[in-house]
């Protein structure tokens, strides 16, 4: 990934209001995957102006653009990351909800395997797994 969010929505011709760029930069410092009430809590520390539905409108607009990527966990809440991120899966804790980001070569190559074997060329894939800690995470 080279160009910021900031950056892509104003290379696709988006109106980027200062609400609509602290939106934007909440985002792209996210190291997490969060709702939009996680993205309004933290925009609006920044600027205390940013309504809750100013985060929704502008997420549904960065999401239409292709600029974030909608993730849903089964928990009932819609989650946000860079759509330009390297390829990556997902492990989820099914108690706490902690989501866990991994590439693995070998399922990668196993996945490309699958698809030949069944005729098919791999042009991408999404994999989550959900599972529960055998262990208290430190």
């Amino acid at each position: 990934m080279t160009d910021t969010i900031l950056q892509r929505c104003e290379a696709k011709g988006l109106r980027m209001t200062g609400q609509r760029r602290v939106i934007a930069q909440v985002l792209q410092d996210s190291d997490d995957h969060p709702d939009v009430e996680a993205l309004y809590t933290r925009a609006s520390a920044a600027d205390p102006r940013i309504s809750l539905a100013t985060v929704y409108r502008t997420v549904k607009l960065f999401e239409e653009a292709g600029i974030v990527e909608k993730l849903e966990f089964g928990d009932g809440r819609a989650r946000y990351e860079d759509a330009d991120r390297d390829h990556h899966d997902h492990l989820i804790d099914i108690h706490s909800g902690e989501v866990i980001e991994f590439c693995d070569p070998e399922i990668e190559a196993l996945q490309a395997k699958i698809a030949e074997k069944l005729g098919f060329e791999l042009r991408g894939h999404r994999l989550e797994l959900y599972g529960v800690p055998k262990k208290p995470r430190q």
